[in-house]
């Protein structure tokens, strides 16, 4: 014990230095975490201004209700989309139409052929053959651009290429 004491009065001045010197930086280093902790506040309660939550839980549970609504939003716009989609295919959208002269020698361009064609290159081609003795007009029924049942003619033929070039393409 004696020998503890002459160390302890030997060394007693480095002791209380060392002491001294953990004190203060334990002082510093509480000014720092003060300082930190009044920016932390000061940011937390920047956040929660304006909206009555009082934790970061209740902003979270908020989000997620939001996220929720969203993809429930989302979802019926991709289902819309989807069915608008569908119904451009089906639907006529390609249209045109060529004037033209059946008989070269007579007359003008009075005759024509319109093609109204779906997303699919399905419709119809109705013509119209105008002459003297009157007008006659014939519709065929196309399928993926081509008639499967009557022959086209020319005009038909140029009439759906037209179509095809002015129309929605995907």
């Amino acid at each position: 014990m004696q020998n503890i004491l002459i160390l302890l009065d030997r060394y007693e001045p480095i002791i209380v230095s060392a002491l001294s010197l953990i004190v203060i930086m334990l002082v510093i280093w509480n000014f720092f975490l003060d300082r930190n902790l009044k920016i932390m506040r000061q940011r937390s309660i920047d956040f929660f201004s304006g909206n009555n939550v009082k934790s970061i839980e209740d902003v979270v549970i908020n989000h997620s209700r939001a996220i929720k609504t969203l993809d429930k939003d989302i979802q019926e716009l991709y289902n819309i989309s989807n069915q608008i989609n569908l119904l451009a295919h089906r639907s006529l959208h390609k249209f045109a139409m060529i004037r033209f002269n059946p008989f070269k020698e007579v007359g003008g361009d009075q005759s024509f052929a319109i093609a109204m064609l779906n997303g699919k290159n399905c419709g119809l081609v109705i013509s119209s053959l105008y002459t003297r003795d009157g007008t006659r007009v014939y519709s065929k029924t196309i399928t993926n651009g081509e008639s499967e049942k009557y022959p086209l003619t020319e005009e038909e033929k140029q009439v759906i290429k037209l179509a095809n070039s002015s129309g929605i393409k995907k």
